[in-house]
C-alpha cells in the first residue's frame, strides 16, 4: 500500500525508493504516537499521505531531474498487451498525479481500496466531504482518460 501511494506521489523510480523509505521511517517513528483510535491502516496511510505532500512540496521547489520511465514491466501477455497495459498505467498515474491536492488524496487511497470512511479518517475531513472529492476526482480522471484516448485514436 504504502509503495503505491508512493508512486501516486513520484513518477521517478529512484526517487520513489527513496521516498518510500522516508515514509517508512516516519512511519516507524510514528507508531509508538499511535492510541489506537481508528484504524491502523488509515493512520499509517495518513502518515504516507503526508510524508508525500511534503516531498512533492520540497520537489516543486527543486528543478526536475529525470524523465519518467517509459518501460515498464509487466508480468503476462504479448508485447502488444504490455504496451497497451503499460501505458494505460501511465496515464491513469499520469491523470491521478494530474489532479489538484485534495483530489489527487482521496483518489490514491480509494484506489489503496479504502472506504469512504477511511479516507475521511486519513484526511482528517468528513465522511461526505471524501464522497464529494471522491466524485469529482471520477469525473476528472473519466474526462481525462477520455480524452487521452480519443487523442490515441487520432494520432
Amino acid at each position: 500500500m504504502l509503495s503505491r501511494i508512493v508512486a501516486s506521489y513520484e513518477a521517478d523510480p529512484a526517487l520513489q525508493q527513496e521516498l518510500l523509505q522516508e515514509v517508512s521511517l516516519a512511519l516507524w517513528q510514528a507508531l509508538r504516537k499511535y492510541r489506537g483510535e481508528g484504524s491502523l491502516k488509515a493512520y499509517a496511510a495518513r502518515i504516507a499521505q503526508n510524508r508525500c505532500i511534503s516531498h512533492v512540496a520540497k520537489a516543486a521547489k527543486a528543478p526536475r531531474q529525470a524523465e519518467l520511465d517509459e518501460n515498464l514491466p509487466s508480468m503476462a501477455g504479448g508485447p502488444e498487451e504490455d504496451v497497451s497495459r503499460i501505458q494505460q498505467r501511465e496515464a491513469l498515474l499520469g491523470a491521478v498525479r494530474a489532479l489538484p491536492l485534495p483530489l489527487r488524496q482521496v483518489t490514491t487511497l480509494a484506489l489503496e481500496g479504502f472506504s469512504h470512511r477511511e479516507i475521511a479518517e486519513t484526511l482528517n475531513i468528513s465522511e461526505n466531504n471524501a464522497m464529494v472529492r471522491f466524485s469529482r476526482a471520477k469525473a476528472e480522471l473519466k474526462k481525462t482518460m477520455q480524452a487521452e484516448r480519443q487523442g490515441v485514436l487520432c494520432a
